[in-house]
């Protein structure tokens, strides 16, 4: 029983991620910039490791953003830049709160 829940839980989990990812490209055929291009602006405007990307609607700006959690001295910064027009629409402290 147990490896038969383990085997669901492995194809749902495959399932999910192949759906995300078939959505980020989707959003990816939306941005004028890549992420690359993306990361190179959040860096500038907070220093540090990115830990986390993603590329997602969301209000403000056109709509689109790419995010990064980007870590620095124990201290992570959400960056968010917008994905058509590359300004930083987001930079503050996370404070281990969900949206």
């Amino acid at each position: 029983m147990k490896i038969r829940n383990a085997v669901v839980l492995g194809v749902l989990l495959g399932l999910s991620t192949s759906a995300l990812a078939y959505k980020g490209e989707q959003y990816a055929k939306e941005a004028t910039l890549t992420i690359d291009q993306a990361r190179a602006i959040a860096l500038k405007a907070y220093s540090g490791t990115v830990l986390e990307e993603e590329l997602e609607h969301k209000l403000g700006g056109s709509g689109l953003r790419y995010s990064f959690d980007i870590r620095e001295k124990h201290i992570t910064h959400e960056v968010a830049i917008d994905a058509k027009s590359g300004k930083v629409l987001l930079n503050e402290r996370e404070t281990g709160d969900d949206d």
